[in-house]
C-alpha cells in the first residue's frame, strides 16, 4: 500500500508485506548534504511517487521478523498489528520537524544503467534527433564515437536523452553501436566526451542531470582495452559537478586538467523541466541544484592519473553562458583557455598551472565566431589546429580547419570540411598524422521552425598539409563521411522516410 505525504508533514513510506513473514520499508537512498546547503540542494525532500519509480541498487533495508504461522482467530488482527508496529518504527527515524534530508534520494547522483542490448526505446528507428558527438582512436586504429539522442524531433536537448557509444574497426567506413548510457527516471545523459589518456586507457565521459539542467554532473567509465570491439568497462563514477564535453589536457609536468563548466549567466538555470511528467513541488525542489559561486568555467586537476580530481581554478567572463571551454599549454608554459561566448570566442590565461586566471577578453569577435562550439588541439608537429564554423552570416555552417604556428597569434590555411549546416566539432590525430574530425549535421529531423532534417553525425578525414593548402593535396582527404543518420537523404523539401 502507499501513503502520500503533503506539505511539511513527515514522509510516509510504502510498505510491503510478503506472506506475513517480514516487513521491509521502501528503500531510502542516502545522498550527502553539505553544511549550510539550500533546501533545494542534495538531499531535499522527495515525494513517494518518485520513490515508487526508483530502482537504485545500493540502499539500506530494515527487516522485522514475524511468526510464519498466524493463529486463525488472530488472522484479521495481524495486518493492523503489522501496520502499527511499522508506523512506530518509521516514526522513530522520521519524526515530525526533523531534518531527514540526508536519508532521501537524489536520482541524478545515482549511477546510470549501461545497456548493451538495445530495446525499443534505444534503437535508431525510435530516435527523433541525435548529435553533439565525440571521437577517439586507439593505438591500433580502432575508432570510437559517442553522441546523445532522444525521441524528440526538434533537437537533442531533452530531459529524456541518452548517450550512445559506437565503434569502427575499418577506419570509419562502417560503424556499430555498442552501448547506451541510460539513467534512471527523471534523469538524462548528454554531452559525451571520449579521451585516451597517456596510459592508453579510453575514458568515456558524459553529463547527467535531472530535468534539462539541474546543476549537472560529470560521470566517467574507463577501459584498458580500447583496441577491442567489446572491451570491459569500469563502473560509472561521478567525478565533478558540471558538464565536460571537451577533452582534458595533459601538461608537460604530467598533470591532467579537465575543462568542466557549470553554466551561468542564464536565467533558465537551473532548468528542471520534464517531458510530460506531473511531479510534486517538493520532488522538483529535490532535483534542483543551484551551486552558486561554483558556477563558471571551472578547471579540475588530477595529479594521480585520474584516481582523484580536484577543482583548482575558475574563469568567469561576461557573456559566457554555455562554456564549452578548452585549454592549451603554450610554448612559454602558460595556459590558454578559449571559451564559447555570446560575443565571439573568449580567452583567459593562467601562469600558475590553472590555479588563477586573467580577467579574460574576446579573442575572436563577431557573429562568425559567436555562440558556437569549436575544437582546438596541439598537433604532433607542434602546430595548433582549430576547427570552427566560418560562415560570415553567423550561421552554423561552413565547418573549416585552420592551423597556427605561433600559439594562436595568427592562423593560416582554411580547409572547408562541410559547407552545409554543421556544428559541434571534436577531433583526434592518428599516429601517422591523419586527422579525424566528427561533427553533427542537422541533428534534428523536424526543428522548431518546421524544417526537416536528417539527424546525422558525420566525419571528415584529412592531413595537416591539406589544412595549410586550404584544399585537398593528399590522398587522406575524405569528407561528408556518415557515422550515423536518421533519415535517408538531405532532400528536406518534404516529410522524409526512415
Amino acid at each position: 500500500m502507499g501513503v502520500k505525504s503533503r506539505g511539511g508533514s513527515s514522509p510516509l513510506l510504502r510498505i510491503s508485506v510478503k506472506g506475513f513473514t517480514s516487513i521491509r520499508r521502501e528503500p531510502f537512498f542516502h545522498a550527502p548534504r553539505k553544511s549550510g546547503a539550500n533546501p533545494g540542494q542534495h538531499g531535499a525532500r522527495v515525494g513517494p511517487a518518485l520513490l515508487a519509480h526508483s530502482r537504485i541498487q545500493s540502499y539500506r533495508t530494515h527487516s522485522i521478523a514475524l511468526p510464519r504461522r498466524v493463529p486463525r482467530e488472530n488472522a484479521m488482527k495481524t495486518p493492523l498489528y503489522i501496520l502499527t508496529f511499522c508506523v512506530v518504527a518509521v516514526a522513530s527515524e522520521f519524526s515530525e520537524g526533523a531534518d531527514n534530508s540526508a536519508a532521501l534520494p537524489d536520482l541524478a547522483l545515482q549511477p546510470p544503467h549501461v545497456l548493451t542490448d538495445f530495446g525499443p526505446d534505444h534503437v535508431k528507428s525510435s530516435r527523433g534527433a541525435q548529435g553533439v558527438p565525440a571521437i577517439e582512436r586507439s593505438a591500433q586504429g580502432r575508432l570510437w564515437a559517442a553522441w546523445y539522442a532522444g525521441r524528440s524531433q526538434r533537437g537533442v536537448e531533452s530531459s529524456s536523452s541518452y548517450c550512445v557509444l559506437a565503434t569502427s574497426g575499418d577506419d570509419g567506413q562502417s560503424w556499430s553501436e555498442k552501448l547506451v548510457i541510460q539513467p534512471r527516471r527523471f534523469v538524462h545523459t548528454y554531452d559525451p566526451c571520449l579521451w585516451i589518456d597517456p596510459q592508453r586507457r579510453l575514458w568515456f565521459f558524459w553529463a547527467q542531470s535531472a530535468g534539462v539542467q539541474d546543476g549537472m554532473g560529470v560521470w566517467a567509465m574507463v577501459t584498458t582495452d580500447a583496441d577491442s570491439e567489446t572491451p570491459e568497462w569500469s563502473q560509472p563514477r561521478r567525478i565533478a559537478n558540471g558538464v565536460m564535453l571537451n577533452k582534458p589536457t595533459v601538461l608537460k609536468n604530467g598533470e591532467w586538467l579537465l575543462p568542466v563548466g557549470l553554466w551561468r549567466d542564464n536565467t533558465n538555470v537551473p532548468n528542471v523541466k520534464f517531458d510530460a511528467e506531473e511531479l510534486e513541488p517538493y520532488t522538483i525542489e529535490m532535483l534542483t541544484h543551484d551551486l552558486g559561486d561554483e558556477r563558471g568555467s571551472n578547471v579540475y586537476g588530477s595529479t594521480d592519473q585520474g584516481k582523484s580530481f580536484e577543482r583548482i581554478g575558475q574563469v568567469r567572463i561576461p557573456g559566457t553562458r554555455v562554456d564549452e571551454h578548452m585549454i592549451v599549454e603554450r610554448s612559454d608554459g602558460s595556459l590558454w583557455m578559449l571559451l564559447r561566448n555570446t560575443g565571439g570566442i573568449a580567452q583567459s590565461v593562467s601562469t600558475d598551472g590553472g590555479r588563477t586566471w586573467s580577467d579574460g577578453s574576446l579573442y575572436l569577435q563577431g557573429r562568425t565566431f559567436a555562440n558556437k562550439r569549436f575544437f582546438i588541439r596541439r598537433l604532433k608537429s607542434g602546430a595548433l589546429l582549430m576547427v570552427r564554423n566560418n560562415s560570415p552570416d553567423g550561421k552554423r555552417s561552413h565547418m573549416t580547419a585552420f592551423v597556427s604556428d605561433d600559439d594562436g597569434a595568427t592562423w593560416e590555411g582554411g580547409l572547408l570540411l562541410d559547407e552545409r549546416e554543421s556544428s559541434y566539432p571534436d577531433g583526434v590525430q592518428a599516429e601517422d598524422g591523419t586527422l579525424f574530425i566528427i561533427y553533427d549535421h542537422q541533428r534534428y529531423t523536424l526543428n522548431r521552425a518546421g524544417k526537416w532534417g536528417v539527424g546525422s553525425v558525420q566525419m571528415a578525414v584529412f592531413g595537416e598539409k591539406d589544412v595549410r593548402a586550404g584544399k585537398s593535396v593528399t590522398d587522406k582527404v575524405r569528407l561528408h563521411q556518415v557515422v550515423t543518420q536518421l533519415q535517408d537523404t538531405d532532400d528536406t523539401s518534404g516529410a522524409p522516410g526512415k
